[in-house]
């Protein structure tokens, strides 16, 4: 009896684990909990019913089919899925729940990840510009306008995530040291330099603001709010479909990479525990990077000259 009671609460013992001891963020612990709910209900159970003993591996086939025949999910839905009951396996594991990981030998479809999309140099400059009115700069700037203008430098200037922005405290800024402490995920923490005008901002704001210590940078701003100010924002300067805060984070990486920034020292400041992740970035600069060779090898350019005359004759 006190087996078949360990055994109902199983899955929030994992969950409780990823949120606490890993430290996963609430809404990862959401989605694992919705993707192993999923699971029990293909087998028709509630989550509270999960038996390891009667899962199998041809049962993880069959959801996954299921899925994806029935159910038309991405293969990259599929794959998400998955990886959430591996992991729920891999800690049964651990627990001597079950002698062995059924997942292991399962073959996640195959996702192309699509490449990330980024905004111009010049469309952030125009969005980074001082607001005219009658031809001059505004000369007393709204709280309001001063938050939004920082907010998108912030994110453009950092790579920082939504999330990592909205829990932004007063004391995570060294304006001395021209530094921030972000926290990423599961509160690993990072430090990325500031420049000049981005601490000038920051000063400013504060000054607007009030300087007294707040228990978060950005008062009141939620999640809804930021999107819609960065929305409002970069269309203005834009014609991309996505206008995201996450957009800005891929502008951020795209314009060091274009600048000649290691991908390592990038990985670094994006926080990704993975090279693989953060190499995704290069694919989106290899049309500059031919526009350049083709602009300087002399073989390209004769190339290049010859077809010019093949054309013109």
């Amino acid at each position: 009896m006190q087996y078949l009671l360990y055994l109902c609460t199983v899955i929030q013992h994992f969950l409780d684990y990823i949120a606490i001891e890993r430290k996963y963020s609430q809404r990862t612990v959401e989605a694992y909990h919705d993707d192993l709910r999923d699971f029990c209900r293909f087998m028709g159970w509630e989550i509270a019913e999960f038996n390891p003993e009667e899962v199998d591996e041809s049962d993880v086939k069959s959801w996954m089919l299921d899925m994806i025949e029935q159910q038309h999910q991405s293969p990259r839905s599929v794959k998400r899925k998955l990886s959430a009951l591996r992991s729920f396996y891999k800690f049964l594991l651990r627990q001597k729940i079950v002698k062995r990981d059924i997942t292991a030998r399962i073959i996640p479809p195959k996702a192309d990840k699509p490449l990330p999309v980024f905004f111009r140099e010049e469309e952030m400059e125009a969005a980074l510009a001082p607001k005219v009115s009658s031809g001059s700069p505004v000369e007393e700037e709204s709280y309001e306008n001063l938050r939004d203008n920082l907010i998108i430098a912030l994110l453009y200037q950092t790579g920082m995530r939504q999330a990592e922005l909205l829990g932004l405290r007063d004391g995570d800024f060294d304006l001395s040291q021209g530094q921030v402490r972000i926290f990423g995920k599961r509160r690993k923490e990072r430090i990325v330099p500031i420049g000049d005008s981005l601490i000038a901002q920051i000063k400013e704001y504060m000054a607007a603001r009030g300087n007294e210590i707040n228990d978060r940078f950005f008062p009141k701003l939620t999640k809804y709010t930021l999107y819609r100010i960065v929305r409002a924002r970069m269309g203005e300067v834009s014609t991309l479909k996505k206008h995201s805060p996450h957009v800005l984070r891929h502008t951020f990486a795209t314009t060091m990479l274009d600048n000649g920034a290691d991908i390592r020292a990038i990985q670094t400041l994006l926080g990704h525990a993975s090279l693989s992740t953060t190499q995704v970035y290069t694919h989106t600069t290899f049309e500059q990077i031919k526009k350049v060779y083709m602009q300087t090898h002399p073989r390209a350019k004769s190339a290049n000259l010859s077809d010019k005359i093949k054309k013109n004759d």
